[in-house]
């Protein structure tokens, strides 16, 4: 499965991406807006947004971004390692080895 991961901390990257990889997920994580964004986000199965660390226009383009590919989008106000744990417990399709 792979998720894409938008907002959270710079330095907490690294280890969004580990969590990911120990949920058997690929990820892409983006705490600051690139230039192509949109571009940029691909076709994942899951985008995360952490609310609290981004900004109006990226979650726009998340927005538009999912509408248009069907893409599943979850909110997280909170951008800490047990939020994002959370999300992909409750997620079917990430079982954790």
């Amino acid at each position: 499965m792979s998720i894409v991961v938008v907002g959270g901390n710079d330095r907490m990257a690294g280890r969004y991406k580990e969590i990911c990889k120990a949920y058997n997920c690929k990820a892409k994580v983006f705490t600051q807006m690139p230039a192509d964004l949109s571009s940029k986000i691909g076709q994942p199965d899951l985008i995360v947004v952490f609310t609290s660390t981004c900004s109006h226009k990226m979650v726009g383009i998340v927005d538009k971004k999912a509408e248009k590919d069907s893409v599943k989008v979850v909110r997280c106000h909170s951008a800490s390692v047990s939020a994002l744990k959370k999300v992909l417990g409750r997620t079917a399709h990430c079982p954790r080895t």
